[in-house]
């Protein structure tokens, strides 16, 4: 297994470690230690695509792990942040639909022998929101009270909401593009 894959790997493997940190309340620091894992695991995101890219080291297994993994740190995050009251079910629902029809559009077109490849708006879509995510964490990290937690809800709402919109145009642009595989009039 190269680098790039054992990165994207770890992307996966720190998941469960970030999920706990960020819902317990026992342990000192812990949404600190969660947003210091979740950083790195996203740096990990930039790191092996960027090395298997440099290195000519692209494998089938990382095609299809790095955005799975991808996937699951950012939909754990939000699970994580709407059981904790601060992200509503609706744009949850929204990011899963797309990430769903996403994966589903790259199982019908494998079949065809094409690759789906991460688009500049489905890049756009991820990098904002683990920033977003990030943002949301480091304001967890604080534990506002008063006006001041009022005006963070307020921001991370927007952030979400921001998010769900790059979410929806990503998903309507990788829908255009390879709208003939799933043409349900063929």
């Amino acid at each position: 297994m190269n680098l790039p894959n054992k990165l994207t790997l770890l992307r996966v493997i720190l998941v469960p470690f970030f999920v706990f940190f960020l819902l317990t309340d026992f342990v000192p620091f812990s949404k600190v230690i969660a947003l210091a894992i979740f950083i790195a695991a996203s740096i990990t995101d930039a790191l092996d695509g960027h090395i298997a890219r440099s290195r000519n080291l692209i494998t089938t297994f990382g095609k299809f792990l790095d955005p799975l993994a991808d996937k699951v740190l950012v939909i754990a995050a939000l699970v994580c942040f709407c059981e904790l009251g601060i992200v509503g079910s609706v744009p949850l629902l929204i990011i899963i639909t797309r990430e769903f029809m996403v994966s589903g559009l790259r199982l019908v077109t494998a079949n065809e022998g094409v690759v789906v490849a991460a688009g500049i708006w489905g890049k756009l879509k991820t990098a904002f929101t683990m920033v977003a995510e990030v943002v949301i964490l480091l304001g967890l990290c604080f534990n506002f009270e008063g006006n001041a937690a009022e005006i963070a809800n307020i921001v991370y709402q927007v952030l979400i909401w921001i998010a769900t919109a790059l979410t929806v145009i990503s998903g309507g642009v990788y829908l255009k593009g390879y709208w003939k595989y799933i043409d349900a009039s063929k």
